[in-house]
């Protein structure tokens, strides 16, 4: 007897699986799996989803007292800064924390003037001031996208009410960026003048940001980043004058037929000038008067003492005659008449002392005794006449204070190369006269200065086609990198034919043996419960004919008349068919 058949033998049981459809047995295992399924899932309890995750150690042992205080089932993930909730409290969970505030949104900013407490001193408050001042710095620094975190520390002097006492304020600013993330120079700028503008008298030189890695990203005045901004001011400025001859040669000689290099010569020198200057006086009525002060002074018939001392020296003199008829002085003649009365204005101001005299000496002119005098005035045998004159003029001075910008251009040096033109399949240069509009070109393109001591070299060859030697395949980096990629791809597969063949293709030919094992055990199986039933048959019917035959013979033993009787009904009955 088979295997299948000791089984049958043993458990009774199997004989009626044979007996139910394929597609019966199908569902019951399906419903099994599904059963099982939901028993895993039962006993595995509720769903969890992410509370919170990136938590700080600080917030995440706040949040998870909260949560046991609450009776809020947790689990920790993520190296424990990931919190997870059932996720059918997920919500409300949230709306609670956030309502004790949590979890903090990096350093405690303002709030903390709220929770004052009564009998504080004025240290503590200052303090607390600080706190939340610096708090508020680093929520804003943390606003940008490549920090993830910010810490911000203000040293604030006492003030004082001597001011050579006082003493500037500074701060430094400690950053930890995202992996991967970098803050450019005008993103450290940013930043340091945001905190100089939120602190009252802190300069922007006085912040110093460091990031994670130690690294200061605000170096100070004067070192290494001073010469990286010069270097790129002059790289600036030598792109963009290539930039602008390119675009215009471009469209004239075609695009990759002409080649541009500048050299720009920078001065970064700091220089500051003070001068004075004094002109000399300028010509006589241009200048600007300052003060004036002119004296004339005019005496007529004055007569010296004489006499002997007495009543009649002091007696006044006598009354003067006015002749009738004024007697013709010829040219030449003494202008003064005898009676005091002037003869010829002309021939006076020609014998007077000029009034201009002394002022002439110092290139000035005063005005004139007889232009001020009327005419026909007289003046006795003893006049005289002066006239004095003082001005005085404002002194020219020129105060020039000058400062000459930092990174001023001293000379340009351009170098332009131009490719020879095809013409029907013929290279051949470029004419002068097109070669002259293309110096021009470069001259106006780069902004030429003489006076600077700008050079331009405009000069036309052929390009060679050829180009670099080209390194083997092998060599070749980009080669190397397909190779790569492809002896990767190449091990994922060979990887997954031996797993196929060790493992994959064991077990299918092992389910595939046990099936066709299983279905020969249920055919003998089969047949051996034909022969079985045969057998009993068989063994029934036998055990039948010997009933009959013990019946017969006890029969015969106990009534032999009436089998002989029985025997000759089967005779006849033979005998008659």
């Amino acid at each position: 007897m088979s295997r299948m058949a000791e089984l049958t033998a043993r458990f009774p049981a199997l004989q009626k699986i044979g007996t139910v459809s394929r597609s019966v047995q199908l569902g019951a295992v399906a419903g099994a799996i599904a059963l099982l399924a939901i028993a895993t899932l039962w006993f595995r309890g509720p769903d969890y989803k992410v509370l919170f995750s990136n938590l700080q150690d600080r917030d995440g042992g706040a949040i998870i007292s909260a949560l046991a205080q609450m009776n809020v089932p947790y689990e920790l993930t993520e190296n424990g800064t990931a919190i997870l909730v059932p996720a059918d409290r997920v919500h409300e969970t949230r709306l609670q924390l956030a309502q004790q505030g949590l979890p903090r949104s990096g350093e405690a900013g303002f709030e903390l003037i709220d929770q004052t407490r009564f009998g504080a001193s004025q240290f503590t408050e200052q303090v607390n001031f600080q706190r939340a001042l610096e708090g508020e710095l680093a929520s804003s620094i943390q606003a940008l996208n490549a920090v993830q975190h910010a810490r911000v520390h203000l040293a604030l002097p006492r003030e004082t009410l001597f001011v050579r006492d006082r003493q500037p304020p500074s701060a430094s600013v400690l950053l930890t960026l995202y992996p991967g993330r970098m803050l450019s120079e005008s993103q450290v700028a940013a930043i340091t003048w945001l905190v100089s503008s939120s602190v009252p008298n802190l300069a922007a030189d006085s912040v110093s940001v460091v990031d994670q890695n130690g690294r200061l990203l605000t170096a100070p005045a004067g070192s290494g980043n001073a010469d990286t901004a010069r270097r790129d001011l002059v790289a600036e400025i030598e792109s963009r004058t290539v930039q602008r001859i390119l675009t215009l040669l471009n469209p004239v000689v075609g695009s990759g037929n002409v080649r541009a290099q500048v050299s720009a010569d920078v001065d970064f020198a700091q220089r500051e000038q003070t001068s004075e200057v004094f002109r000399p006086n300028q010509m006589p009525g241009q200048a600007a008067v300052r003060s004036q002060q002119t004296s004339a002074s005019i005496n007529t018939g004055a007569q010296p003492a004489e006499g002997v001392p007495g009543a009649l020296t002091n007696q006044p003199p006598p009354d003067p005659i006015a002749p009738i008829n004024q007697p013709v002085v010829p040219e030449g003649a003494q202008a003064l008449g005898p009676d005091g009365q002037i003869a010829d204005p002309a021939a006076v101001e020609g014998a007077l002392p000029a009034p201009g005299a002394a002022d002439a000496a110092q290139g000035l002119a005063g005005p004139t005794l007889m232009g001020a005098l009327p005419a026909g005035t007289q003046l006795g045998p003893q006049g005289n006449a002066r006239n004095e004159a003082t001005i005085n003029y404002e002194v020219d001075r020129t105060i020039s204070h000058v400062k000459d910008p930092v990174g001023q251009l001293r000379r340009l040096s351009v170098a332009v190369v131009v490719n020879y033109r095809d013409v029907d399949g013929e290279v051949q240069p470029l004419p002068d006269e097109e070669i002259q509009k293309i110096d021009a070109l470069v001259k106006q393109a780069m902004g030429y200065s003489p006076e600077r001591g700008d050079t331009v070299s405009v000069v036309n060859t052929h390009f060679s086609e050829e180009g670099p030697e080209e390194p083997p395949f092998w060599e070749n980096p980009a080669y190397f990198e397909h190779a790569l990629q492809l002896l990767k791809y190449i091990l994922i597969v060979a990887a997954a034919i031996l797993l196929w063949r060790g493992l994959g293709r064991p077990i299918i030919d092992n389910m595939a043996e046990a099936k066709e094992k299983l279905e020969q055990e249920a055919q003998e199986l089969e047949e051996n419960r034909a022969a079985l039933e045969a057998a009993e048959r068989r063994a029934s019917e036998m055990s039948r004919y010997q009933e009959n035959l013990a019946t017969a013979r006890s029969m015969a033993s106990k009534d032999p008349r009436a089998v002989a009787m029985v025997l000759r009904s089967w005779l006849e009955t033979k005998n008659v068919k």
